[in-house]
């Protein structure tokens, strides 16, 4: 019998919103979300809520039970909000995923009901995988409180959590319906994750907009000092080269070898895993984008005044572009638990032959497909030697 072949196509729509103090009963946003979602009067709503979010902001569960007393007819909160802790830790336990799933099914949210996760990236990457497997995918809205959630992984379309001791092992690729982006819980974060977010910006700048890194490198100074309106220029354009990125790049949902928007990742998660997780992601991003630019110089690819360049910015923004865990395990015999085993883990990720992304110039990447072990180690040498009296001075 001749094969019968399918083929058909599946559009995604979602808008990512930009604005301050959400929950405020006069502000609208949130209500005409909400009424341009919701599909009937049975809809449901439950909120899941990083620790840390309402944790620093001890009204938040107080405003949102207000914001819908006020504004009747919008879905209803079928129970008092779930609160999860943030950080890695959400994503390695699995009880978390359990724990929104029983509430998914104890409050009878169904496919036209909604799960709203407020929080930094990782409680971000939870919620929306345990919403995408109930009943097959549970539209979810993201409310992201940090800036590395609010210009790079809350306005994407991955969701995971870590298992067998790897990142993301377990996910999804399902868009949320909305991203709400609120700048008012950006003034309570802590430096580290003011900083971490930046360098997801710079990021993407290196490998996509020269003139964007610029703009980094000029408001180096007040972005170091939490200047607002700075911060919000940067998770908006950094916010809307993520979103060109995935409409224009023609794989979404990584269906292919290559993942340019993880320049410096391959390292990074590891080194996220090796230090458990003392190192925040955007630490270990600049230590693996600070590593990539290296070998990239070293390479040929890259002029060393434009390393130069990167490294600069990074202790001008307070960064650490060295850790002691990059020599770790380096021998011979060790080697399957150093850094560079995440070379082996990144294409095992994805799958298909290994592709990292590197630097050809600023605002410019480049993909391969092999990387050289020698000049890897060179580069890391050079981190470490190049890096120890400028960074004594720099606090973390």
């Amino acid at each position: 019998m001749e094969a019968i072949k399918q083929e058909f196509s599946v559009a995604y729509q979602y808008s990512v919103f930009f604005t301050e103090h959400l929950f405020d009963t006069n502000n609208k946003l949130l209500h005409n979300v909400l009424k341009e979602l919701t599909s009937t009067s049975s809809s449901k709503i439950l909120f899941v809520i990083d620790e840390g979010a309402a944790r620093h902001h001890p009204d938040l569960i107080g405003k949102i039970r207000g914001y819908f007393e006020s504004h009747p007819g919008l879905p209803a909160l079928c129970a008092e909000p779930l609160l999860i802790p943030g950080g890695e830790q959400c994503k390695n336990d699995e009880t978390y995923t359990r724990q929104i799933l029983e509430a998914v099914n104890q409050y009878g949210i169904d496919r036209h009901s909604f799960v709203a996760a407020i929080g930094g990236g990782a409680v971000l990457d939870l919620v929306g995988y345990a919403a995408a497997i109930a009943h097959r995918g549970v539209r979810h809205i993201r409310i992201p409180t940090t800036v590395l959630s609010q210009n790079d992984s809350g306005v994407g379309v991955k969701n995971g959590i870590n298992y067998f001791g790897k990142k993301n092992f377990l996910g999804t690729f399902v868009p949320p319906v909305a991203v709400l982006n609120d700048f008012e819980f950006l003034r309570t974060l802590h430096i580290r994750d003011w900083r971490s977010g930046i360098a997801e910006a710079i990021k993407v700048a290196l490998i996509k907009d020269e003139p964007f890194f610029r703009y980094i490198e000029s408001n180096a100074a007040s972005l170091a000092a939490r200047d607002m309106s700075g911060m919000k220029e940067i998770i908006y354009h950094c916010a809307k080269l993520h979103l060109d990125h995935i409409r224009g790049g023609g794989d979404p949902f990584e269906k292919g070898s290559s993942r340019p928007l993880d320049f410096g990742h391959w390292s990074a998660h590891k080194l996220e895993q090796m230090s458990d997780y003392r190192l925040r992601h955007g630490e270990a991003v600049v230590i693996g984008m600070a590593l990539d630019v290296t070998y990239s110089t070293l390479k040929g690819m890259l002029s060393q005044e434009d390393a130069a360049r990167v490294l600069s910015l990074f202790l001008r923004l307070g960064f650490r572009f060295y850790d002691p865990l990059l020599m770790l395990n380096l021998d011979a015999e060790n080697r399957s638990r150093s850094v560079l085993a995440g070379l082996h883990e990144f294409r095992e990720h994805l799958g298909g032959q290994l592709t990292i992304t590197l630097l050809e110039d600023i605002g410019k990447g480049a993909e391969v497909h092999e990387m050289d072990e020698g000049l890897l180690l060179k580069a890391i040498k050079f981190l470490g030697s190049a890096s120890v009296e400028e960074q004594a001075n720099v606090t973390c």
